[in-house]
């Protein structure tokens, strides 16, 4: 009984260090979208039960799919700026169709993605996700002003909430430790719910409205539809996530000692593709490994798939229950807006992260990060600047992700992977001077 209870206590602790990075997905995305009260509670719902079925088919091992370590998968905050891009410029269905025709494409994929890797260097891979947490700031901002076209915009009330959200999460990050500091953004919307509650300006109706029980429904939103720039920003999307996930993969092989073969990356990208086309499906998200999760695995000592089997189940009961999904959908938008700031922040510090090892290798990689992040928020902020090229053309240059994504992929073939004449003269001088000495 002491072990069933530890066991389901240890699962609800991975359920709560993911909570909020798997539900601002959908608030966010929902938010930007104009959808109504229920429609949003039913995205929060779904996204929450299909985090759990994508655990799970991940810790899975057959022949098949599932990479067999304690891993917790979510929506990923890499596909939160294009869906929202997507869904502006060709409605909600498009974002469906292209996440459907992105996680068919991860399925194809799988077998071989570990030879496409090297194309997704660190040089690469931090300068999207540095592209994608800059076009993501002026969301958080508007959102911290009350969203955009409020009529309280800007109002000493929701800056007062969106400013005291964020530090408190601030001051729980810097002053808590291991598992509190983990889940402080979720503690920062709590806080500053309850602040706002206070404040009255918290809407309870979401809540009283919505059932105790429902089930999921393919295609709530309408059929997807298809447009040809939004696959292939999601593919791109998908990929650099793969990327991520590969890095989660091996950090868990070493915590588990478990060896990882080609194999067992090849099955675990196509659960990932799995997942995603059940996103697609089901009208959720793209899903990828949460880092979060390694760190408390790594500080609790628990390794067990069992712990991570529980969350998943946790998850998915979690989904079929509206009213749990619609107390998240109350969260006002000032809050979120004061959450998003850290919260995107964190994914800019990420690709800074990235970039800080192998900036200094060469002068090439400057310039690889200085045109791909530069043409990725020019085009972001001046859309325009492509519309008279052909419609062939604009696939690529219409959207600042693909731009500074294409951008990035193609100067790092140019400077990093073909010969280079210069390069070969560098080496020519050390080695004379390695054999006279």
């Amino acid at each position: 009984m002491k072990n069933s209870l530890g066991a389901a206590a240890l699962g609800f602790q991975h359920l709560l260090a993911m909570y909020a990075g798997a539900v601002l997905v959908p608030l966010i995305v929902g938010e930007a979208l104009g959808l109504t009260p229920e429609q949003l509670t039913y995205l929060v719902a779904i996204d929450i039960l299909l985090c759990g079925v994508a655990t799970i088919l991940q810790i899975v091992n057959n022949r098949f799919f599932g990479i067999g370590l304690p891993v917790v998968l979510g929506c990923t905050f890499t596909a939160v700026a294009p869906m929202i891009a997507i869904g502006a410029e060709y409605g909600i269905s498009a974002i469906y169709g292209s996440i459907l025709a992105s996680g068919l494409f991860v399925v194809l994929i799988s077998g071989f993605f570990g030879r496409l890797v090297r194309f997704f260097p660190p040089v690469v891979t931090g300068s999207v996700v540095m592209i994608i947490g800059i076009t993501l700031i002026p969301v958080a901002i508007n959102n911290m002003g009350g969203g955009q076209g409020a009529s309280d915009f800007g109002s000493m009330t929701n800056i007062a909430l969106s400013f005291g959200t964020l530090l408190f999460i601030i001051l729980v990050y810097r002053f808590a430790t291991g598992f509190m500091r983990a889940i402080s953004i979720l503690l920062g919307l709590i806080a500053g719910t309850v602040a706002a509650t206070i404040m009255g300006v918290v809407d309870f109706t979401a809540i009283k409205d919505a059932s105790y029980f429902h089930m999921v429904e393919p295609f709530y939103f309408g059929a997807p539809t298809f447009e040809l720039s939004a696959i292939l920003t999601m593919c791109l999307v998908a990929m650099v996530s793969l990327v991520e996930s590969t890095g989660t993969y091996f950090a868990l092989s070493d915590i588990t000692e478990k060896k990882l073969t080609e194999k067992d990356l090849s099955k675990g990208y196509r659960a990932e593709g799995l997942a995603i086309v059940l996103g697609g499906i089901f009208n959720s998200f793209p899903y990828t490994t949460f880092s979060q999760n390694v760190g408390l695995i790594q500080m609790s000592g628990v390794k067990s798939r069992k712990i991570i089997l529980i969350t998943g189940l946790m998850l998915i009961t979690l989904g079929f229950l509206p009213k749990v999904a619609a107390a998240t959908t109350i969260i006002p938008t000032a809050v979120l807006g004061g959450a998003m700031i850290a919260m995107f922040g964190m994914v800019i510090a990420q690709g800074i992260k990235m970039l800080s090892k192998i900036i200094s290798e060469s002068q090439e990689n400057s310039m690889i990060i200085a045109c791909s992040v530069g043409l990725g928020l020019g085009v972001t902020v001046v859309p325009e600047l492509f519309a008279q090229l052909p419609s062939s053309i604009q696939i690529l240059t219409s959207n600042g992700i693909v731009a500074g994504s294409v951008t990035a992929i193609v100067l790092n073939i140019v400077f990093n992977m073909l010969p280079s004449k210069r390069k070969q003269q560098v080496r020519m001088p050390v080695q004379k001077s390695a054999i006279n000495h």
